[in-house]
């Protein structure tokens, strides 16, 4: 996977916010630059995170790499500040005091463990995002999340009730465990 340069990150960035306003008022589309890297064109999976005074204001993503990063941030963009369930729509009153980040995954990669203890110990905080899936429930934290929740028991059990697996999914072989990392860039 190629890097992305920081004229890359910084359009990026742009046609996030670019989305956003574009859904709460007529704009025409933004003018690509000549100068993006084919990186921006390789199927990649990334999240879009909103952040107003520094509190999660909404944040959607794509996990595995299935269509281009720039089509991913423009839609995801669009669905964390109009469809994330845990918060209204965004308005254009507060667009000024919201603060964008984008974090682009790297494909996840399954991990194997024997019980709780082994999980714990081949997770990298701060490196790794995660993803537990059982039965037909899911959930993820980005890299970033371990700034909130540093211990990885804590980590691992909110991220089982995010996922409404039970607090202690983590610690059994039933539970599917992925990680990937982030290279995240914010505004």
């Amino acid at each position: 996977m190629s890097e992305l340069t920081p004229s890359d990150q910084a359009f990026l960035l742009s046609l996030a916010r670019h989305e956003i306003i574009a859904m709460l008022q007529s704009k025409p589309d933004l003018q690509r630059p000549e100068s993006l890297s084919p990186a921006v064109f390789e199927n990649r999976g990334c999240f879009v995170t909103l952040h107003q005074n520094r509190e999660l204001r909404g944040c959607i993503g794509t996990i595995e790499p299935e269509r281009a990063l720039i089509d991913n941030v423009s839609e995801n963009a669009a669905n964390a500040a109009f469809r994330d369930p845990r918060f209204p729509p965004v308005s254009l009153k507060e667009l000024d005091s919201i603060d964008i980040e984008i974090s682009v995954l790297t494909p996840p990669k399954a991990l194997t463990f024997k019980d709780g203890e082994d999980l714990k110990q081949q997770l990298q905080p701060g490196i790794h995002g995660v993803i537990l899936s059982r039965d037909w429930h899911r959930s993820t934290f980005l890299p970033q999340v371990w700034e909130q929740l540093p211990d990885k028991e804590t980590f691992l059990r909110h991220l089982c009730m995010k996922g409404g697996m039970g607090e202690e999914c983590w610690k059994s072989t039933d539970t599917k465990v992925e990680v990937y990392t982030a290279s995240y860039f914010s505004e």
